[in-house]
């Protein structure tokens, strides 16, 4: 009998997986085939906008992405640096072969975790509880728990032009039972699907007609305790030996000091590319009538953007490396299901790739998914309990989010087998939070993709201050270890210290503006708070520590904390008196038993979607596409009667 058993071995059965054997509880993974754990079978890339932020959360609370692609990075970018620290994100290109060799031995390393290749073709159930699973060869696996992490694999098919084959991905084959599975336990199942582009082989490019995307010089990681962790770093050898297939330009500045970078490059589609498209649309399964399934709006196919944005002349593309060992080369952007003679015809009309050789075919995979309104906020499904979704079963795309939801389902498996109470994260709490409500209040009718756009709260959900938000959660469910729980809260207190003194600091004219005008910049005429100075858009911490120094040296990411903080310390506490008022509807909880039939007041839309999702909380009701401010009022007069009601039934007669 095990405490937790996860079904699928991509991204979010990986993290699934080793939460809940972290957290001691004995732990199966099941995957198809173990050769293929955590691949990357799109872009070989993790983080960017939101999808950072969610990487950082994920390495607070103790799962493992951050650490796997700090270590397999191959370029690394900090994006929207000119902006505000709400909206920067790293990015980093991965080398995909080497991430995924690192994820498979860090699961074969946990304690508590057993993987076996195996095909899950039933799920068993005991009145309303999960018990187990059956494979295709008829074993059967008791678990007092279930994650299913089923990705792009239900009753999934692979499209290219008319040729259509069964596959969760190219050359794997789909799982054919499971979706008959959910529809037996009464789940509502749905359609989507998503896609990928052709790859190139790098020896076959002309990068003198590219552009060349470096990575940068600053060292950026995304684990919080990756540069203390001492970890040996594979590009050292790399370093040492150079790349196997130097076949890329590699210009100054893409080899950093820090490490070893491939840079990305840059081409353009031309008039000649979108006239092959256009004249081959009866011949593209998105217009045909092919496929079925709804795709991802915010990265369509290349045939649907240049019918879509037919006024724009070009559409860019970057060349991806895909690793340090092959010379295979991912065309970012390009994503597309055109049949074979097409996608060689348009590719070849880019200059640097007039000669190019195709490795692989664009492909678009349709798959079954099970709509999220029918899970709680712990991702536990409300039809059979102990059974958890996770990944693309929920509608989501994306690493990062199926990542997400899988550290969060293994927690909540591991608590439940533990008898604990689930771990839920409000949507000032974090991005998972924003991605998790979005799911269970929303009508995901096509792949979800997690954006800043989405958050609020984003001013309080930086990703420079996920440690210091997520992990005492982390260290609280058992994630987390003692000593690194200790560093966060030493940074934390130091940073609370550095403010304080600066709360007490005056600059003074006479001690300061010759140092201000020596650096070329406006002398005081009064004295100033230096809390205030740092204010200024041209101060920074290390100009304000020069003038007036601490008495120790701080490390670079508490003088971040303190700089941030200072800055937009009015904006913060202003989103914050946001998120005080909002609490008042998320702690008020609708009971479990709660009828909305025959609510008076309630309009006929806000009363089917309140029935179908059935929201935990009243805050999550208002966020209900379909129901408005004036529903949520009525829903709280009907609320308190019902409150009103329940106390009257309790009270004791009296004589």
């Amino acid at each position: 009998m095990y405490d937790v058993i996860v079904v699928g071995g991509g991204h979010a059965g990986c993290e699934a997986a080793m939460a809940a054997a972290r957290m001691g509880a004995r732990t199966l993974l099941l995957t198809m085939n173990l050769d293929q754990i955590a691949l990357m079978a799109c872009n070989p890339s993790i983080g960017g906008p939101a999808k950072g932020h969610l990487v950082r959360e994920i390495d607070a609370l103790g799962g493992e992405m951050a650490r796997a692609i700090d270590r397999a990075a191959i370029q690394v970018r900090l994006l929207n640096e000119s902006k505000g620290p709400a909206v920067q994100a790293l990015r980093a290109q991965a080398d995909k072969r080497l991430y995924a060799w690192l994820m498979k031995l860090e699961l074969e390393r946990t304690p508590n975790l057993h993987l076996k290749q195996e095909a899950v073709e039933d799920i068993l159930v005991e009145g309303d509880r999960v018990r187990g699973v059956r494979t295709g060869l008829g074993r059967v696996y008791e678990g007092r728990t279930l994650v299913m992490t089923t990705g792009t694999f239900l009753h999934g098919r692979l499209i290219t032009g008319d040729t259509i084959r069964p596959g969760g991905r190219a050359g794997e084959a789909p799982a054919r039972g499971l979706s008959e599975t959910f529809r037996r336990f009464g789940f509502e199942l749905g359609r989507l699907k998503t896609g990928t582009p052709p790859r190139v082989d790098a020896r076959t490019i002309d990068f003198s007609q590219t552009e060349i995307q470096p990575g940068d010089a600053t060292p950026r990681y995304f684990s919080f305790a990756y540069p203390e962790a001492g970890i040996e770093h594979p590009f050292n050898e790399i370093q040492r030996l150079g790349a196997p297939n130097p076949v890329y330009p590699l210009p100054p500045e893409a080899q950093t000091a820090w490490r070893a970078q491939l840079p990305c490059y840059l081409v353009h589609t031309n008039p000649r590319f979108h006239k092959i498209v256009l004249a081959n649309l009866d011949r593209a399964p998105m217009f045909t009538g092919v496929i079925e399934g709804v795709g991802p709006r915010y990265c369509p196919s290349i045939e649907d953007k240049i019918v879509r944005f037919a006024h724009k002349e070009s559409h860019g593309f970057f060349l991806e490396p895909e690793g340090w060992w092959t010379t295979e080369v991912y065309i970012q952007g390009c994503n597309t299901s055109l049949p074979e003679d097409v996608q060689w015809e348009m590719v070849r009309t880019i200059p640097a790739l007039r000669h190019a050789e195709l490795m692989r075919i664009g492909y678009a995979v349709e798959y079954d998914y099970v709509p999220p309104s029918q899970i709680q906020a712990s991702l536990e499904t409300k039809l059979v309990e102990g059974l958890f979704h996770a990944g693309q079963i929920n509608g989501t795309t994306g690493y990062e989010e199926a990542a997400a939801q899988g550290l969060v389902a293994g927690i909540n498996a591991a608590l439940q087998a533990q008898g604990r109470p689930p771990l839920i994260l409000r949507r000032d709490q974090a991005y998972i939070g924003v991605l998790i409500d979005d799911l269970v209040t929303g009508d995901i009718k096509e792949p979800y993709r997690q954006m800043t756009s989405r958050a609020e709260f984003r001013l309080l959900l930086r990703q420079d201050n996920a440690d210091l938000r997520l992990t005492p959660l982390g260290r609280e469910v058992g994630l987390v270890p003692a000593e690194r729980a200790a560093a966060v809260e030493a940074r934390r207190a130091a940073v609370d210290r550095e403010l304080a003194r600066l709360s007490r600091t005056t600059l003074r004219p006479s001690e300061v503006n010759a140092r201000l005008e020596a650096l070329g910049l406006e002398p005081l005429d009064d004295g100033v708070h230096a809390l205030q100075f740092l204010r200024r858009p041209e101060s920074t911490y290390a100009l304000l520590a020069a003038l007036v120094p601490a008495p120790e040296p701080f490390p670079a990411e508490v003088a971040e904390q303190v700089e941030i903080q200072a800055k937009y310390a009015g904006y913060i506490e202003k989103q914050q008196l946001e998120v005080n008022r909002m609490r008042r509807l998320e702690d008020r909880r609708i009971p479990d038993d709660f009828s909305y039939e025959g609510l008076s007041g309630l309009r006929r839309e806000a009363l089917e979607k309140l029935t179908r999702i059935r929201p935990a909380t009243v805050g999550q009701a208002s966020r209900i596409t379909g129901v408005n401010p004036a529903d949520v009022s009525v829903l709280l007069v009907h609320l308190e009667r019902h409150r009103n009601g329940r106390r009257q039934e309790a009270a004791p007669l009296r004589g």
